[in-house]
C-alpha cells in the first residue's frame, strides 16, 4: 500500500515524474542506479540502506565515473541507517551538499513520521530526527511509563491518532485492537499507545535513533542488545561492507550473537579468514564492549535479501541454529547465499 502511494499515486499527484527501476542494483555493475540518474536526469533518489551498503563494497570509483550533479535530494526508508553507510551516501553521492532524508515509517502508520524537512533540520548520521509536525511520539519502557532524562531508550510508540494510521484489520478488529494498542494500559488521560514495534534511543536533543524491531533485541547474559547496534559496530570496521546479526539458543548465556559479515573486496578464505574473524570480534568488543563479541561470525559473499532489498532475517536465524531450511526462498534476490551462509557451499 505505501509503495503504491509514496512510489506512484502522490507524486503524479503532485505533478512530479517517477522512474522505478525493477532489478538489482549490480547487474550489469554496481553502476547501475548511478547511470539510470545520469542519463535521466533523476532528482531525488530514493532507496533502502541495503542497498547503499551493497554498493559500498565496490568502492567510490564507480559512482565517481557518473554525472550525479543532476540529485537534488536523498532519501533512505525500509529499515535503520547505520552512520557509516549514512556518510558514504552523504560524501560520495550527495558530494557533501545533498540533504539525507532519513525516513521512519510503517505500512501500518500509511506516511512517513519521522524524518529530517530537507534543508531545515540540522541531520545527524543515523538518526531519523523527529517527528513531523503534527504527529506525535514517546519513549516508553516496559510497563508503558515514558522513559525520562537526557537520553531515552524503550519502545517506540505513537501518542495522538493521526491522519493517514490505519484503523482496523479486514474481518478481526480484535486482533488490529491487540496487536497494536493491546500492549501497554490506557494512560489516565485516557490515551492509548500505538506500538510501532521497534525499539529506539532519544539523544540529549530530542532526536530519534531507532535501533531495530523489538524482536531484534538479543537478551545475552542478562544484557539486553539491539542487533542494529552490533550491526553498526562491525559495519565501522574499514574491511566490512555489509552484516547482519541474529541470536540463536545458548546453555549459558540465554542468547549468543551471531554474526553474517559481507566483506569488501575479495572474500578472505583460510588463515586470512581467522585472523579477519578474531580481528572483527575485538572490534565490537572496543565498539560496544566484551559482552557484545560475537560468538560466531561467518563470511559470504551476500545476505539472503528478497528482490526489493530486504534482508530474510528468518532464513539466518534458522541457519544459525543449524535448522534445516524448509522456507520458502523464491522471493529471494540470490537464493544460492543460503546454502553458502549455512556452510554447504
Amino acid at each position: 500500500m505505501t509503495g503504491h502511494s509514496y512510489v506512484v499515486y502522490g507524486p503524479l499527484a503532485n505533478g512530479a515524474t517517477v522512474m522505478i527501476y525493477e532489478g538489482v542494483p549490480t547487474v550489469p555493475d554496481a553502476g547501475r542506479f548511478w547511470k539510470i540518474c545520469q542519463d535521466h536526469g533523476v532528482t531525488i533518489f530514493y532507496t533502502a540502506p541495503t542497498a547503499i551498503r551493497a554498493l559500498m563494497k565496490s568502492g567510490e570509483e564507480i559512482p565517481n565515473q557518473y554525472d550525479l550533479s543532476k540529485l537534488r535530494l536523498l532519501g533512505s526508508v525500509g529499515e535503520p541507517i547505520n552512520p557509516e553507510a549514512w556518510m558514504w551516501y552523504h560524501r560520495v553521492i550527495g558530494k557533501e551538499r545533498l540533504p539525507i532524508v532519513d525516513t521512519w515509517w510503517q505500512t501500518e502508520t500509511g506516511s512517513i513520521m519521522m524524518s529530517p524537512l530537507p534543508g531545515a533540520t540540522p541531520t545527524k548520521p543515523g538518526s531519523c530526527t523527529q517527528p513531523l509536525p503534527g504527529l506525535f511520539a514517546d519513549v516508553v519502557d516496559e510497563m508503558g511509563e515514558p522513559v525520562v532524562g537526557k537520553t531515552a531508550g524503550g519502545y517506540l510508540v505513537i501518542t495522538k491518532p493521526w491522519p493517514s494510521m490505519l484503523r482496523t484489520i479486514w474481518g478481526d478488529n480484535e486482533r488490529y485492537k491487540k496487536t497494536y494498542y493491546g500492549q501497554f494500559p490506557v494512560r489516565p488521560d485516557g490515551t492509548h499507545l500505538y506500538v510501532a514495534g521497534d525499539s529506539t534511543h532519544r539523544d540529549e536533543d530530542g532526536y530519534y535513533w531507532i535501533l531495530g524491531r523489538t524482536d531484534d533485541v538479543l537478551n545475552v547474559s542478562g544484557h539486553r542488545l539491539g542487533t542494529m547496534e552490533v550491526e553498526s559496530a562491525l559495519v565501522s570496521h574499514p574491511r566490512v561492507a555489509e552484516a547482519a546479526v541474529v541470536g540463536r539458543p545458548h546453555e549459558v548465556k540465554g542468547e549468543a550473537v551471531c554474526a553474517f559479515v559481507i566483506c569488501k573486496g575479495v572474500r578472505p578464505t583460510g588463515d586470512e579468514a581467522l585472523a579477519l574473524i578474531k580481528e572483527l570480534r575485538e572490534h565490537v568488543a572496543k565498539e560496544i564492549g566484551p559482552i557484545a563479541k560475537p560468538d560466531d561470525i561467518r563470511l559470504a559473499d551476500g545476505l539472503p535479501k528478497t528482490r526489493s532489498g530486504k534482508i530474510m532475517r528468518r532464513l539466518l536465524r534458522s541457519i544459525a541454529k543449524g535448522e534445516e531450511i524448509t522456507q520458502d526462498v523464491s522471493t529471494l534476490e540470490n537464493p544460492g547465499i543460503v546454502a553458502q551462509l549455512a556452510g554447504k557451499a
